[in-house]
């Protein structure tokens, strides 16, 4: 069993449909058929939507996912239409809010991976291969690969995990000339996003895009949605502490997922017993990664974004 420990009930807003509470996104429809992403401050961990919230967690993905944005249109257009609050919102969405195109969304968590880490270094210790793709010998935790990999994963429901597939898998679901779309673009975005990180002092490991298509006049065109390059959906590593063959340290959940695995947490992670509150301190650290993040990325101090 896994899933919401205390499953949050939607807020109700004139002209607003409720369609889906994700781990960390509440998703509404407006009466001109747009879709409405609202970033929560929750926090998952090990498929368990934890009881505790971390305070502008949602505001930072919106925030540094718009930042990105920016930086990818030459590469690929994206699903925002507008940031602006909907009428009778409460004030609280102010910052975590956009208003974005209605996509055919393709099922597929397009992933790519610059650094051997996670589920992916499971399957080279295993195979010496990630996702079906072979890689050479002598690579450990934290490697740099020779040339980033597209290694994709089925999208999960709340409460499940998601699995990697093939690229041949891929193409199976949904067709040869898309499959080759979305590697394409996914290691395209993921390039220029490692490039840039680098330059601030942050390596991106790895990361998963979600992507959909739109009607237009000149037929189908990919569009990148949801969030991009955000310390929930990607692995920020500190260039300067990168060491293979270790743990890394990182922008992220760590600190979340190291209390929960500790004795101090008192939780069995192998049981069905729901994880427990985290404490003050745990979410003070974490709050402070994610905004040392989206401080270090984009040169801009949170205290002048809020």
């Amino acid at each position: 069993m896994s899933g919401f420990v205390e499953k949050p009930e939607p807020v109700q807003v004139p002209g607003l449909t409720h369609l889906h509470t994700g781990k960390v996104r509440d998703l509404y429809r407006n009466e001109a058929g747009d879709l409405v992403m609202v970033a929560s401050d929750r926090m998952s961990a090990y498929d368990w939507v934890l009881p505790t919230e971390i305070p502008d967690k949602g505001r930072v993905l919106t925030q540094l996912s718009l930042w990105w944005f920016d930086r990818l249109s030459d590469l690929v257009p994206h699903h925002v239409l507008s940031t602006e609050l909907p009428a009778g919102a409460p004030a609280d969405w102010a910052g975590r809010t956009l208003v974005c195109k209605s996509l055919n969304m393709v099922p597929v968590e397009c992933v790519a991976r610059g650094y051997l880490t996670g589920s992916g270094l499971v399957e080279y210790n295993e195979s010496r291969t990630v996702c079906g793709l072979e890689l050479p010998e002598g690579l450990s935790d934290g490697s740099e690969l020779p040339d980033p990999i597209f290694t994709p994963a089925t999208k999960a429901a709340v409460g499940d995990h998601d699995e990697n597939v093939s690229f041949e898998e891929v193409a199976r679901q949904v067709g040869d000339d898309t499959a080759a779309l979305l590697r394409r673009t996914t290691l395209a975005v993921y390039s220029r996003a490692r490039d840039i990180a680098r330059e601030r002092g942050i390596i991106l490991a790895d990361t998963k895009f979600e992507f959909g298509f739109e009607s237009t006049p000149d037929g189908d065109r990919l569009v990148i949605a949801d969030e991009v390059l955000t310390p929930d959906s990607s692995r920020f590593w500190p260039a300067d502490q990168w060491q293979p063959g270790r743990t890394q340290a990182s922008y992220d959940k760590q600190f979340v997922r190291d209390w929960l695995t500790s004795p101090a947490s008192g939780w069995d992670r192998k049981s069905e017993t729901p994880p427990p509150p985290l404490p003050q301190e745990v979410v003070e650290a974490t709050r402070a990664k994610y905004l040392e993040a989206y401080e270090l990325l984009t040169g801009e101090a949170w205290s002048d974004t809020f």
